[in-house]
């Protein structure tokens, strides 16, 4: 039986195309019907070299679902080739095509000897969400462009963690990764961002190994490569916010990448003096701050729950209520992700609920007791009934409506402070 789903935190898979456009000087092609860019492009912050109102797209109608829309294809790459200046096309497939058959893979392999790369990725809406779209374009790179390398770079590491404009802070939050890798005598190599393009992608198969931070997007890429390119692989499930996580985080990949321990704990013992003698200062703050509830409800895709719950118990001392994965997470890895939530400090222990309906989840968050304010971190979508409960909220997630963010990030131990900064920033505005 059909439901109503209320509020959806995802795009359908053709919102791959926002991991295409942040790889630099890469392009998507459209195989679609018109309007798809548009209704998938309202990220803040999609524009750039090239915007989502350029992208070839073919644009197909009635004619072209009795007739196929094959050779409408091959002539939008021919014109892509020509009048737009990109190092890497990669052709999307939406429902249209996809449901009457039409055969992409052979268009795209008459563009073998193009002159620049061309591929392909299977990004149908009814075939999953756009986390699964970001996934079918790293394996389409994988699949289609990428060989084994005869040796591998030493100390080349390939970081990859969530989707691009999906999350707001996925700029900032993978530049401090590479920070976080590079201060660890390491050499960081990503794909998405300023001025990483076709350089950074050919150099993929010379890693040493590929640095995974994410509870579960792109588990598969990680292991198509290990099994096609013989990349290992380090997979670290939540997102290092904070003192105690991006510690954790260092110790665990400088131990995998065999960097001495006492550089590590030389590295880390720096970065927690600064941290905690930031807080130290404003200890008396979040102390007495008793307008600020103890307990806490995080709604967002799984990356941001699990980094968030971790970093505000951890290291904040609060109490999580509810917490709610919004990214319709695989079933094969929401067991893993339940035990990360249940490996918290103090023997605390926090209720996970794999919900996409916004309407559930909200009479969730009315019904529970908070002993006081509540603290939410969420969507725009949760600043109604925030404000109905006289609560604090933060927007973290996507839907973002009342923030701009260039390149500011909460990884890290510098980005954990600017999330303590976000939240008190709210809590103290009530004594203003």
């Amino acid at each position: 039986m059909a439901k109503l789903l209320d509020q959806q935190r995802y795009k359908c898979a053709l919102g791959a195309m926002q991991t295409v456009q942040a790889i630099t000087r890469a392009i998507p092609i459209l195989h679609s019907g018109p309007g798809c860019a548009q209704k998938l492009s309202d990220s803040i912050g999609s524009s750039g070299y090239f915007s989502p109102n350029i992208f070839p797209c073919t644009s197909i109608n009635e004619k072209d679902v009795v007739f196929g829309g094959v050779k409408k294809l091959e002539t939008t790459i021919e014109n892509a080739l020509k009048v737009i200046d990109a190092d890497l096309y990669v052709v999307l497939t939406g429902c249209i095509p996809e449901i009457v058959g039409d055969d992409t893979g052979e268009v795209v392999s008459r563009f073998a000897d193009a002159g620049k790369p061309v591929i392909y990725a299977s990004t149908a809406g009814f075939k999953g969400n756009n986390y699964r779209g970001h996934e079918q374009v790293i394996d389409a790179i994988v699949d289609q462009y990428l060989r084994k390398a005869d040796d591998r770079q030493k100390g080349l590491v390939n970081i990859w963690a969530d989707v691009p404009y999906q999350d707001l802070f996925w700029l900032g939050n993978i530049r401090e990764l590479e920070r976080l890798i590079a201060e660890l005598g390491l050499e960081p190599n990503t794909i998405f961002g300023y001025q990483r393009g076709i350089e950074n992608i050919n150099r993929v198969p010379k890693a040493e190994f590929n640095l995974l931070v994410s509870p579960w997007v792109s588990v598969g890429n990680m292991k198509k490569m290990e099994k096609k390119l013989g990349i290992p692989y380090l997979h670290y499930p939540t997102l290092p916010i904070g003192a105690f996580e991006t510690s954790k985080f260092l110790r665990e990949v400088g131990k995998f990448a065999g960097v001495p321990e006492e550089k590590v704990e030389e590295l880390i013992n720096r970065h927690e003096n600064y941290y905690y003698y930031l807080i130290e200062r404003y200890a008396d703050m979040f102390l007495e701050t008793r307008v600020m509830a103890k307990q806490f409800s995080v709604v967002a895709d799984a990356q941001y729950a699990l980094g968030i719950t971790k970093f505000l118990v951890n290291d904040l001392g609060l109490v999580p209520a509810g917490q709610y994965i919004v990214d319709d997470t695989p079933k094969q890895f929401r067991e893993e992700i339940k035990k990360e939530f249940a490996n918290l400090n103090y023997g605390l222990k926090a209720e996970v609920s794999f919900e996409t309906d916004a309407y559930k989840i909200h009479n969730e968050i009315k019904k529970h007791d908070y002993h006081g304010y509540p603290l939410i971190l969420g969507s725009y979508y949760e600043k109604e009934v925030v404000e109905e409960l006289f609560g604090h909220y933060l927007n973290i997630s996507w839907p973002v409506q009342d923030k701009v963010v260039l390149d500011d990030s909460y990884v890290g131990y510098t980005g954990g402070i600017r999330l303590i900064e976000d939240i008190y920033s709210v809590a103290v505005q009530r004594w203003n």
